[in-house]
């Protein structure tokens, strides 16, 4: 069950590419070389990390590079994702799917997209954003620390 999509379409394992914090709400996000995922928080050092539903935003980095084709260059951490994955379809995952990513920590999808408030600097340059409608968020269901390379597999 921890696998299954709701279109079945995708692989369900893949990789991180990148892992970003920022320490203020509303900045993009920048890459570092590893960070510690708090069970029921989030990625320590993160202004996200408090909690909820959305303690952790995933993007896939084919959906990033979809906007490519209409001008843009992306660098992880753009959309404000924590973390870029690749290999896997994220958005096609169903709601309580458990991911195991690295050795230790699982992350539990509990939303697919999210609502735009205001236009995003990436909206405003080329008339559309990925994370509305592909960007995933989760919740820490056991911590660990993440970095880019490691898998990502459905968990038991």
């Amino acid at each position: 069950m921890a696998h299954r999509r709701t279109d079945g379409r995708g692989p369900v394992s893949g990789g991180v590419v990148a892992v970003c914090l920022s320490g203020r709400k509303g900045d993009k996000k920048r890459p570092v070389e590893a960070a510690l995922l708090v069970r029921d928080r989030g990625l320590e050092g993160d202004a996200h990390a408090e909690g909820g539903l959305r303690q952790v935003s995933l993007l896939a980095r084919e959906s990033a590079l979809t906007l490519e084709a209409k001008g843009l260059v992306t660098e992880p951490g753009d959309f404000a994702e924590n973390l870029s994955t690749e290999g896997i379809a994220l958005a096609a995952l169903a709601i309580g799917a458990r991911l195991r990513l690295g050795r230790d920590a699982v992350l539990e999808i509990t939303r697919i997209g999210k609502e735009c408030h205001a236009r995003c600097a990436i909206f405003r340059q080329v008339g559309d954003c990925v994370m509305p409608r592909e960007g995933v968020f989760a919740k820490v269901v056991r911590g660990g620390r993440v970095r880019p390379g490691d898998r990502i597999v459905p968990a038991e």
